[in-house]
């Protein structure tokens, strides 16, 4: 038992600070997710959604500091106690994600790992397991140092996670994972390869045969059967190849216009995924940079899923002198974790990506 609870005490600890670090890196991202949980489709928590980044800040930050707490063995009881109820929980929304294919993925890892519902389910009763031994082997659960270098210890751990919580909600994350990072061209994550596997489907088709029902499961093809159809079943059994990026466009009067502005050569990004949530203060200073792109012959364009009645409400209020084009929320969302914010391109790639608090670090050549 000693050693299984050494065990399941450096595992549980490890993973929960790992989790908690990536998720803190981009608490907004975790707040979108946590927003998803909380919706009426889900859990149908809506009064809950206005406090999803305080939550979200919360529980990462929690995460991390008591993996730190089971490591060195601080207020063991309640850290296990508190790691147990933490674990039901999560075990319960990843369960219940699963079984009711609510949300596809449970930002877990945010956006390094990517696991299914039932994996994530599946890691969830793993440390579940763990959790529960050390439930029962408390007692072979031994501080590493004394009761005043543990305080220091945690201490330290919540002021620098504060810290660094701090500075990525005023900036952006300092990794990010997303498929929208700088360096990467947009055009390129859009495109499938010509060997990219395909996806595979089961056909069960049903039909009525001398007044029995008989069922036919083929690949794909109509079955050659002496019957009445009644219907089909399709099932996906194996997924096809999916781009990294596989949801943007830029649409304006109902036409998409990705292609040809992708292909611009001095190409800048407003992106407001939803004006009404913007800080929009920020489109004074916005104003100004764009400007300043525009007599460098850079081509400026908004990115917004707001209604058109309520962007050219924000170009006419703040003088802007560029449209705005519709771009899924999702999508924007997932580009930037700034609303609003502001990328430079080149020929679809993404040259430079800041936060609308650190646009006087724009360099338009």
């Amino acid at each position: 038992m000693k050693y299984l609870v050494g065990f399941s005490r450096i595992f549980v600890g490890i993973l929960f600070i790992i989790s908690g670090l990536i998720k803190l890196n981009d608490p907004v991202g975790f707040s979108f997710k946590l927003e998803e949980y909380f919706s009426q489709g889900v859990l149908d928590l809506p009064f809950l959604m206005p406090y999803a980044l305080a939550i979200s800040i919360f529980v990462v930050i929690l995460e991390v500091v008591l993996g730190i707490m089971l490591l060195v063995g601080f207020k063991v009881k309640f850290t296990v106690w508190s790691l147990l109820l933490m674990i039901v929980f999560f075990t319960f929304l990843t369960f219940y994600s699963a079984y009711f294919n609510k949300v596809t993925d449970c930002g877990c890892f945010g956006d390094a790992i990517k696991l299914t519902p039932w994996e994530s389910f599946t890691k969830d009763i793993v440390l579940l397991i763990l959790i529960v031994i050390l439930f029962f082997g408390t007692k072979h659960i031994k501080s590493i140092f004394g009761k005043k270098v543990q305080s220091i210890i945690i201490l330290v751990t919540i002021v620098a996670c504060g810290l660094f919580a701090n500075y990525v909600l005023n900036h952006l994350p300092a990794k990010d994972f997303r498929p929208y990072k700088i360096g990467v061209n947009i055009k390129e994550g859009m495109t499938v390869p010509d060997d990219a596997p395909k996806a595979i489907y089961d056909y069960a088709w049903r039909f009525m045969v001398n007044g029995e029902e008989k069922v036919i499961v083929t690949n794909g093809g109509y079955p050659a059967v002496d019957g009445e159809f009644v219907d089909v079943e399709t099932t996906e059994i194996q997924k096809g190849y999916e781009p990294p990026i596989h949801d943007f466009t830029i649409e304006k009067d109902g036409e998409d216009r990705a292609e040809t502005l992708l292909a611009d050569d001095k190409l800048v990004m407003v992106i407001a995924y939803d004006l009404a949530k913007s800080n929009l203060n920020a489109f004074f200073d916005i104003k100004k940079v764009t400007d300043r792109a525009m007599n460098k012959g850079y081509k400026v364009i908004g990115m917004s899923a707001s209604n058109e009645q309520f962007t050219n409400m924000i170009i006419d209020e703040y003088q802007l002198n560029f449209d705005f084009y519709f771009t899924d929320e999702t999508a924007l969302k997932t580009i930037v974790r700034s609303n609003p914010a502001v990328l430079v391109l080149k020929k679809g790639t993404i040259e430079q990506k800041v936060h609308y608090k650190d646009l006087e670090s724009l360099i338009f050549n």
